[in-house]
């Protein structure tokens, strides 16, 4: 019974992160048995790169949606495959930065002035497509999936599923909000009607993902480069999180950089097979704080369950018979959630509004990456994410920082007796 006990524990952590693993590449139009591949690979290569010391999950990472959606409609999956491991390789890049010159580094490069609205545009960016599909209809609003009164019911009652399990909850069930939201959304959609089983009845018990090789294009890759500074901070705050729940200082050891491009690596792998880019889970790290998990080989066994289950076709033709407004209620709460993370990022480092360079950093950067602003020589250009984070680091290095000055004055001026 005892052999049992790690591989149990192992599948119940990937049940936690199921409902949000999934989600990711069903937004994107990525195939979900490459996901749970792609999930499995890079939690392994983690810890392989960090000596396998903590008891963290990496799965599909939230912050790519908006660009990997763009990315898909406008290059294809190959090159935003290409693109996305590119933005592993920043990671990487990070990563030696920080075992050469110190954490310190990315505070300085990357303050909450900069991270914060990048997040919000992340997601205030995708608000239409969630609309859009919450109603009923494809992603850019053109074509009507689902009668718009049925399409209301069912991502309504995803929604408020998803916010009362995520509020109400209690136990491990508070951990798949989700998860819940889905099944709610699914059986709804199985009363009206509207789902279709036949890619399931089509589909073969065991089948070998739909891996995708990636290709480099460009522009593709100069606009998910600076994608990877809102996960890449993200990170940072996932380690802690998990080092004060297992009273052990991951930073220290194996060390920033090694978990840094440990999640790099990862990423550049799910990119190599087609699969959305990987993060660390704090999901799990919530179930592991709940249960008290702290075994790293729990993590072990929930990425090799994550590879055995890629392998189920059926499953992935499952995945796929989720009708749009299920998906469409949950991200109206998703892509909200993000832009909160990045205006909570703002209040929680007090950054003051009323300080002219915060003020023009944080507005500049909003304004250019939810409007759409684009900059381009011939066919070179950067738009939305991509341009408003290079110009929020960019502002932050050149516009002269008064407020920090002016402390220093004051330190300097005060008489230490």
């Amino acid at each position: 019974m005892k052999n049992l006990t790690l591989p149990l524990q192992g599948a119940q952590m990937l049940f936690v992160a199921f409902g949000s693993l999934v989600l990711m590449p069903l937004l994107t139009g990525l195939d979900t048995n490459v996901a749970l591949f792609t999930a499995g690979i890079g939690t392994l290569i983690f810890q392989l790169i960090t000596k396998r010391q903590i008891p963290i999950f990496l799965a599909s990472s939230f912050a790519f949606i908006a660009p990997i959606m763009y990315g898909v409609q406008t290059w294809g999956i190959p090159s935003t495959m290409g693109g996305l491991m590119a933005a592993g390789l920043v990671y990487v890049i990070l990563a030696a930065t920080i075992k050469v010159r110190g954490s310190g580094f990315i505070k300085r490069l990357l303050p909450p002035v900069v991270v914060g609205p990048v997040i919000i545009v992340i997601g205030l960016g995708l608000a239409p497509v969630a609309v859009n599909m919450a109603i009923g209809k494809t992603s850019d609003g053109s074509v009507v999936l689902v009668d718009q009164n049925i399409a209301l019911i069912i991502s309504l009652a995803s929604l408020i599923t998803t916010i009362a399990v995520a509020i109400f909850a209690k136990g491990i069930a508070k951990l798949m909000p989700i998860l819940a939201g889905i099944t709610v959304g699914y059986c709804l959609s199985l009363a009206f009607g509207i789902v279709d089983f036949m890619p399931v009845t089509n589909a073969s018990w065991l089948a070998l993902p739909n891996f995708v090789a990636p290709e480099f294009n460009w522009h593709a890759i100069l606009f998910m480069i600076p994608v990877a500074i809102a996960p890449a901070v993200e990170h940072i705050g996932d380690i802690l999180a998990i080092s004060n729940v297992t009273g052990k200082d991951f930073i220290k050891k194996p060390g920033l950089h090694r978990t840094l491009a440990g999640d790099g690596f990862a990423t550049i792998a799910a990119s190599a097979f087609g699969g959305p880019p990987n993060t660390t889970y704090s999901e799990v790290t919530g179930a592991v704080t709940l249960t008290k998990a702290f075994n790293p080989a729990i993590m072990t066994w929930s990425a090799i369950t994550a590879i055995l289950l890629a392998f189920v076709g059926k499953l992935g033709a499952l995945m796929q018979t989720i009708p749009v407004p299920v998906m469409g209620g949950i991200m109206c709460l998703l892509f909200g959630s993000i832009a909160a993370v990045g205006l909570n990022s703002l209040v929680k480092n007090q950054v003051d509004m009323n300080e002219p360079r915060n003020l023009c950093i944080v507005g500049v950067t909003l304004v250019f990456g939810i409007g759409g602003m684009a900059f381009g020589i011939g066919s070179f250009s950067l738009t939305g994410i991509s341009l408003c984070g290079i110009v929020a680091i960019v502002m932050n290095i050149v516009l002269p920082d008064n407020a920090a000055a002016h402390a220093k004055i004051v330190s300097d001026d005060i008489d230490p007796l």
